[in-house]
């Protein structure tokens, strides 16, 4: 009896990922499972002397026997499977202290650096990137054609992160 997996895989796999879904796995695991569960059959499909004319079956049975490995397993080692959107509750948003220390430093350096610049190259600056003004606008406000504003805002960028090593 010839397998033909991507054709199995087509017609069985959602239905596979849904029963082990069934049995109380996470979305992740039960289609790592369901992707196991195809890769145990090509690497070694049922002997061809064996009377399964069921293929859907003996994949559902792999499956099944993949994910009672998987909840061993995990009961074994002691982890515990928690969804991404649990975590995002639990974690602690606040920065750490190390953090806070280096990026006031950074702020205070770009500070610095805004400071030496040429008043008008820095109110270009400062109105595109921290006002959200355009371009046009700015180049409007200051009398200056659209390419004179980029270059002088161009000319901030370049000032700030050679001072700062990074913006």
């Amino acid at each position: 009896m010839s397998w033909d997996i991507q054709s199995l895989f087509r017609r069985h796999a959602k239905e596979i990922t849904r029963a082990l879904r069934r049995r109380g796995l996470t979305e992740e695991t039960a289609a790592d499972i369901t992707q196991d569960t195809f890769l145990r059959v090509l690497a070694s499909p049922p002997r061809d002397g064996t009377l399964n004319h069921n293929p859907r079956a003996y994949l559902h049975q792999v499956s099944r026997n993949l994910s009672i490995n998987h909840v061993q397993r995990m009961r074994r080692s002691g982890i515990v499977e928690i969804a991404d959107v649990i975590l995002t509750q639990v974690a602690d948003p606040t920065p750490s202290p190390e953090v806070v220390v280096r990026d006031r430093q950074r702020l205070r350096q770009v500070e610095a650096a805004l400071a030496e610049l040429p008043e008008r190259t820095r109110l270009a600056f400062e109105r595109h990137r921290l006002g959200g003004q355009t371009i046009a606008a700015i180049g409007q406000e200051l009398g200056l054609s659209t390419t004179r504003t980029w270059a002088l805002i161009r000319e901030a960028y370049r000032h700030i992160v050679l001072r700062t090593g990074s913006l």
